[in-house]
């Protein structure tokens, strides 16, 4: 598979420099390489989860030395010259760089007749970019209007920038101070209980090439419109959000006003597996949250597939809502 790399590279003075290499025409790639099955008999011997450890995910970065044949790490310091002369930049500052290598490919349009997008990364860009679209297209709302982007969703929420953190409270309070100069904590917690939000994240589109692990009266299919995930978790019950029958209702009635087509779904069989959103988080304010998003194929693929009737159903259902 081609890599595009991407990053940003922060140097010893404290200035940053952003890096992409891969992306325009003309540009070098980079790659893993693969076992050739003349060889992978231990490989296909092993379980999938096993097959190809992390420490083995090593990158083809360049194969031009420089110096004399007795000159240490020569391949390596071939590629430092590179990376100074383009951008200036030093062994050490790789310490302070954040670089990721992602598939060099652009989204396409999927099927005969278009109807699909598939692309890396439409989890979450996907419902990401249709709240974007939905805030920005929006007049002056009756209420505060809020849509809240944040990473490390996948591996638990944490840092100062995941859903974990006091950054979303904290804005909050910003707002209520401005907005209210009696502001205490207690008028910062019952504006966020009587709040209500959606949890802009994908689901599992039903699949007929897995269909064993799919319940297909309960699961969501592509271009049936964007998706209402009444509660989340794995197996049913573990880290499990549950939205309130009259918060479904309430949901189902902006959508309906406003001509958005929707569908409700679960991530697989109960006892398949299962999977949650930062919907739990934002409920433990008190608020009443939905999982409302974009069905996807392949998810957590390199190659993720969405019908684009969905994306624009998510736009105008999540502008329906901030507009509620």
């Amino acid at each position: 598979m081609p890599l595009a790399l991407h990053g940003v590279v922060v140097k010893g003075d404290g200035s940053a420099v952003s890096v992409v290499i891969g992306e325009k025409p003309g540009d070098p790639v980079f790659t893993v390489s693969d076992l050739l099955p003349h060889l992978a008999k231990d490989q296909m011997d092993k379980k999938m989860a096993d097959a190809v450890p992390g420490e083995s995910l090593n990158v083809l970065a360049g194969g031009i030395p420089i110096g004399a044949e007795d000159l240490k790490d020569r391949f390596k310091l071939a590629v430092l010259e590179r990376l100074n002369k383009q951008y200036g930049i030093v062994e050490e500052d790789l310490i302070s760089a954040e670089i990721e290598l992602v598939p060099a490919w652009i989204p396409s349009d999927v099927g005969l007749d278009g109807s699909f997008i598939g692309g890396y990364g439409q989890d979450d860009r996907v419902c990401a970019y249709a709240c974007l679209r939905a805030l920005a297209e929006m007049v002056v709302p009756e209420r505060t209007a809020l849509v809240v982007l944040t990473d490390k969703e996948e591996v638990g929420s944490t840092g100062n920038t995941g859903m974990e953190s006091s950054f979303f409270a904290n804005a909050a309070a910003e707002i209520i101070f401005r907005c209210d100069p009696d502001y205490s904590e207690l008028v910062l917690r019952r504006a966020l209980a009587c709040s209500r939000a959606i949890s802009a994240d994908v689901n599992a589109g039903l699949d007929p090439n897995y269909g064993d692990v799919f319940e297909k009266g309960n699961s969501a299919r592509l271009g049936g419109g964007i998706v209402l995930t009444k509660y989340t978790g794995s197996r049913g019950k573990s880290s499990s959000s549950d939205a309130h029958a009259e918060v479904m209702a309430d949901i189902r009635r902006v959508f309906n006003s406003a001509c958005v087509v929707w569908q409700t779904g679960e991530l697989g069989k109960v006892d398949q597996g299962g999977g949650g959103t930062i919907a739990h988080i934002m409920a433990s304010h008190g608020m009443d949250v939905l999982d409302c998003g974009v069905a996807l194929l392949g998810m957590h693929s390199t190659f993720e597939v969405a019908s684009k009737s969905d994306i624009f159903m998510a736009y105008k259902g999540y502008k329906a809502f901030l507009l509620s």
